[in-house]
């Protein structure tokens, strides 16, 4: 089983990824989630703090040619349960909790992006403490035979301390890139901070693609969080 630190690295370009798990201490959730980007649109971005949550900014408003698919808030707090999103289905799932429907039912409404030809995934996460820790992936992506959304679920229930699930958008840096497929990918959690943490990630990342990060550990017996974020432009 490999470490955060080694599947990272290993990868060029695997686009916006969540990372969800729990701390070795067994006491804390573990969040990261990080974009990537290698048109000037899209790196042209930082994460900035919003609430409880944050959202992505132009880093220079002169540059922003299209928010479409590039301005959103990847990261919200509904309660006890945090939202971390790749799109603008973040506030599909705040409202939809709010509508009382669960998260997978929440994103029955939404398919993946429109940004032909590479279609990309819509890639979503919940991290919920209300009732002991428990967490879920979701993705969305395009089937290969059609314009059909084709959807996949992953609930954890009984998250096991010291491990963590990693999806990401695309699982290639060709010119057309490809889907992420298979599950989730299982990786062990470092027993450290969160700088220490936050730092390993980051530097993990392609120094070329990387743009932001952000990272979270959540205390899932009191709900009490502590975040950082990175942007490679500030």
């Amino acid at each position: 089983m490999k470490t955060i630190a080694q599947e990272l690295s290993s990868m060029r370009y695997p686009g916006r990824g969540i990372l969800l798990g729990v701390h070795p201490d067994g006491n804390h959730a573990v969040i990261a989630y990080f974009i990537m980007g290698r048109s000037e649109n899209s790196r042209n971005r930082v994460f900035v703090t919003e609430g409880d949550g944050i959202r992505t900014q132009a880093y220079d408003p002169s540059k922003m040619k299209d928010p479409h698919l590039i301005i959103y808030a990847p990261v919200r707090v509904s309660g006890k349960r945090t939202i971390v999103t790749n799109g603008d289905q973040t506030d599909t799932i705040f409202d939809g909790f709010a509508a009382g429907l669960t998260f997978e039912q929440a994103l029955r409404s939404r398919v993946y992006e429109d940004d032909a030809p590479n279609f990309t995934p819509r890639i979503s996460g919940l991290v919920d403490t209300e009732d002991g820790l428990k967490l879920s992936l979701h993705i969305i992506k395009k089937s290969a035979e059609c314009d059909s959304a084709v959807r996949f679920h992953y609930d954890y229930e009984a998250p096991q301390a010291g491990f963590a699930k990693l999806i990401h958008t695309y699982t290639s840096a060709s010119d057309a890139l490809e889907s992420f497929t298979g599950e989730p990918k299982t990786l062990t959690v470092p027993d450290c901070g969160l700088d220490a943490f936050t730092e390993l990630v980051w530097n993990a990342l392609d120094a070329d693609n990387k743009i932001s990060l952000f990272t979270r550990y959540i205390d899932a017996r009191t709900g009490a969080f502590d975040t950082r974020v990175v942007n490679k432009y500030n």
